[in-house]
């Protein structure tokens, strides 16, 4: 009996281009893989096409126990493992996770309506791009899009969100009057 506990993720370098062919081969021999894909729209004069192209070029990510090495570089788009050094190096599931929730491919999160965020409470970002940055709500705008300042690497960045990819961290530490009666200063 195969012990799932023991299985890692690990990063294998493809031909170019071969991604979605790796893993399909990974599929059939039974190896657990993963690759993630966005999905590109291009319009042409007659007809609209969608595309799932790989976020990362030239990458399949695998689930296997250390004697399985041999097994996944048998398959003809797999040139070898990502390595640190001289290490094979395993990639943590959190991270996994975090790359099927950039794609959108888990929303495994409760959402929380409009009314329940105030401005100044420190959210994070669940969906989208954007996963995993924080920051704090600024202003509301309308029922649907919040203001939200990141903070991320010394960067402010201010972004138009749907509430829907948002969660809530912590409450603000004063209440929305307070804050929405703050003095402001203009110079003349």
């Amino acid at each position: 009996m195969i012990d799932l506990n023991k299985r890692k993720w690990y990063a294998v370098y493809t031909r170019f281009k071969s991604e979605k062919i790796a893993h399909h081969y990974f599929q059939h021999t039974g190896i657990e893989s993963y690759v993630p894909t966005t999905r590109t729209t291009k319009r042409y004069v007659r007809k609209i096409k969608h595309h799932d192209i790989p976020l990362i070029s030239c990458y399949v990510f695998v689930k296997i126990e250390p004697k399985e090495h041999i097994q996944v570089l048998k398959n003809p788009y797999v040139i070898h493992f990502l390595k640190i050094g001289d290490e094979i190096d395993a990639i943590p599931e959190k991270e996994i996770q975090l790359l099927k929730k950039i794609t959108g491919e888990l929303n495994d999160v409760e959402v929380i309506t409009v009314d329940q965020y105030a401005i100044g409470d420190y959210v994070e970002v669940i969906l989208g791009n954007l996963t995993g940055l924080k920051g704090h709500i600024v202003e509301t705008r309308g029922k649907q899009d919040f203001v939200v300042e990141l903070v991320h690497i010394g960067i402010q960045l201010r972004i138009q969100i749907d509430p829907s990819h948002l969660n809530r961290i912590k409450k603000a530490a004063i209440n929305r009057k307070a804050l929405e009666e703050k003095t402001t200063f203009s110079f003349w």
